[in-house]
């Protein structure tokens, strides 16, 4: 691409992903445009240079607003666990963000899914990023990216609490069952790389792995070989604790629910990459590494 200098919108650039895409891009010299709902939040991208806009991500004239001009934008769908209804959440985001984009007249799109989200139903929250796959396939004249990756690393944070309280970690994720898991940074890393190069045509389709799969019994291994808690193990518990535990939590029931569908499709092998793992979906970033990053956290609770 001849600009330079590319001016690329980021939604979620408060996130595990898009905050690290804006980073990447304002250091290769893009003028990145950074949007969140919390303007606090927003405030050191814009010291670092970042234009900032703070507003309703379901509001798609907000977001037209915001996508007008720019050579490329990454969206994706915020996780807003607490919503009552979180399928027709993702819709509504989804929908105003086909919308902004089809008003705006920007061309190149990178989208952040999930691996899974080739499946219509029976997947939970991923079902709901197979419909807004499809809605943004719809769009005539874009060329959209398709980011697939997996569980992040960063997910395991929510169980701080557990391990402090508890001494486990605990899901309803089979134990022994190795899956895909990937650091957000990775994400980051493959999206930044295509905003800036937009060289893709058409609609392009990218997994992303992680760098190895891993079950949740050696992920509770080597977090508690780096928090000094050797013994701490993973503890598989019921449906029916786990939705009293996000409840109690404060998640929404609905969200508990999809989140259990979730769980049940990796349980069953429903989830899974479509041509097995090679060196185009697998990245960089071993859990070994984010586990000194999770047991500097740990410490400072």
């Amino acid at each position: 691409m001849s600009n330079t200098n590319p001016a690329i919108t980021v939604m979620g650039a408060t996130g595990h992903t898009g905050g690290k895409i804006a980073a990447r891009l304002q250091a290769a010299g893009a003028k990145v445009r950074a949007l969140g709902r919390n303007p606090d939040k927003l405030a050191a991208l814009e010291r670092a240079g970042a234009e900032v806009l703070a507003g309703d991500t379901c509001d798609p004239a907000f977001l037209a607003r915001a996508f007008r001009g720019a050579d490329a934008v990454y969206t994706l769908l915020a996780t807003d666990r607490r919503a009552p209804d979180y399928r027709a959440r993702q819709d509504q985001e989804g929908e105003a963000i086909a919308e902004a984009l089809r008003a705006s007249g920007v061309r190149q799109v990178v989208a952040l899914s999930s691996l899974g989200a080739d499946v219509a139903e029976g997947t939970g929250v991923i079902a709901g990023l197979h419909a807004q796959e499809e809605r943004l396939k719809r769009i005539a004249g874009i060329h959209l990216l398709l980011l697939r990756p997996v569980s992040f690393f960063e997910n395991f944070y929510d169980a701080l609490g557990q391990i402090k309280e508890a001494g486990v970690i605990a899901d309803t994720v089979e134990a022994d069952i190795a899956v895909p898991m990937i650091a957000a940074d990775d994400i980051a890393a493959v999206a930044a790389g295509a905003l800036l190069a937009r060289d893709w045509t058409g609609v392009a389709l990218r997994e992303l792995l992680g760098q190895r799969d891993l079950s949740h019994s050696e992920v509770a291994r080597i977090l508690g070989e780096r928090i000094g808690k050797p013994e701490l193990a993973y503890v598989q518990i019921s449906e029916a604790e786990m939705t009293g535990a996000m409840i109690e939590a404060g998640l929404s029931p609905s969200f508990a629910a999809l989140y259990l569908e979730m769980t049940h499709a990796f349980n069953e092998g429903r989830i899974g990459p479509s041509a097995g793992r090679n060196a185009a979906n697998t990245t960089a970033t071993r859990f070994e590494d984010f586990a000194e990053e999770f047991a500097r956290v740990y410490a400072a609770l």
